[in-house]
């Protein structure tokens, strides 16, 4: 099958026939202003931590400086949207339990995208003779304006992707062949005057439209920021634990959205709205049989439990300085400070001050000294 029309045809009907609900088609030069944006955004220091996005910083700028042979790259798109009455922001309601982000609550998405992409990758490449190369966003690939430039959707004022038949959504997974293909329309912006997710976020993490200062996002805090939280942000965290949808939740372009059909990206029940009181006891065992197969577990049980103890403090529930105080004792100094202002969030004032007095003679951990005689 060398031609590239019904090569083209072919192989989005196989990516939909493996479940992904929509797939498009742009060139691999397509997203030629990519680099400066990318250099933008570090120069601004909105990376953080995340230094591996400076370290491939030319690979991920340029799909041909990725792959010199890729002519052309297929974006596909699986939605992972919420049951009907699972609304995410609902859950920020309930205190004593935390909510998790919706694309967590089952199976890592990079086991379900990658396998049906590889399968569809491969049969394409048995038919054309055609070189591929298959890669999901652990890979150096800016998918979103990739998704754009393919018609797939635009990127919003929150610089996800939206679009008009799937809303937000919806995972991205790409398919890089050497292949000419005829590539799709790009998508224009229909965010209109709509700032919706600007507005919604709880640590305004968004210096303008269309920019995102990871610093302050939710999701980057409790996910790929490894120190303590930063004292300015825990209280608008709130129960939020794993990430958060609240930007995503709240784009009117999501009544088009419908829930999962993939059934491993389908919510567990146990990881809608797990109770802190449970959360709070896990050790390392228990934290990997629990989050077994799930993108939670790469976080690893300390950097989890920091999220929970910050949940925690947010609850307003002075039950849960039960289950703070062993974690005073915690072997992980993150950990520890996290169990200090939780309980001092929650707990008596009168315990937490002899608490005080008797572990803060013994503490040799700088960042939990400072918790403990924060004002």
């Amino acid at each position: 099958m060398t031609n590239p029309d019904k090569a083209k045809a072919a192989l989005i009907a196989d990516l939909i026939a493996e479940g992904f609900d929509e797939a498009r088609v742009t060139r691999a030069d397509a997203i030629p202003q990519a680099p400066d944006r990318l250099r933008a955004f570090l120069d601004a220091g909105h990376h953080g931590t995340m230094d591996w996005m400076a370290e491939t910083e030319e690979r991920r700028g340029d799909p041909t400086t990725l792959w010199p042979q890729a002519r052309s790259v297929v974006l596909a798109a699986m939605n992972y949207g919420p049951d009907d009455g699972d609304d995410p922001l609902d859950a920020l309601d309930r205190r004593d339990r935390a909510t998790i982000s919706v694309y967590a609550r089952h199976r890592d998405y990079h086991d379900v995208i990658k396998g049906k992409l590889k399968q569809a990758a491969g049969r394409f490449a048995a038919k054309t003779g055609a070189q591929v190369k298959v890669f999901i966003d652990t890979a150096p690939v800016m998918e979103k304006p990739l998704g754009a430039a393919a018609g797939l959707g635009w990127q919003g004022k929150h610089t996800n992707l939206v679009s008009r038949r799937l809303g937000s959504w919806f995972f991205i997974g790409s398919i890089f062949t050497d292949m000419e293909l005829p590539p799709d329309e790009p998508e224009i912006d229909h965010c209109g005057s709509c700032r919706a997710c600007l507005d919604i976020c709880p640590t305004d993490a968004f210096p303008a439209p269309y920019r995102l200062d990871a610093r302050r996002c939710i999701s980057y805090l409790t996910i790929e920021h490894a120190g303590p939280i930063p004292v300015a942000y825990r209280r608008p965290m709130g129960n939020r634990i794993y990430g958060c949808d609240d930007c995503l939740a709240v784009c009117p372009w999501n009544k088009f959205a419908s829930a999962a059909s993939e059934a491993k990206l389908k919510a567990r029940d146990d990881l809608k709205g797990p109770a802190l009181d449970d959360l709070l006891t896990l050790d390392d065992a228990g934290f990997r049989a629990l989050f077994s197969g799930s993108p939670i577990k790469r976080i690893g049980r300390d950097r989890f439990l920091r999220n929970v103890l910050i949940a925690a403090g947010n609850s307003g529930t002075a039950a849960l300085s039960e289950r703070i105080e062993p974690l005073l004792g915690d072997p992980d100094p993150v950990v520890r400070g996290a169990a200090v202002w939780a309980l001092r969030e929650v707990g008596d004032a009168g315990r937490f001050t002899a608490l005080r007095d008797a572990r803060l003679a013994e503490e040799d951990d700088e960042t939990v000294q400072e918790e403990w005689t924060r004002p």
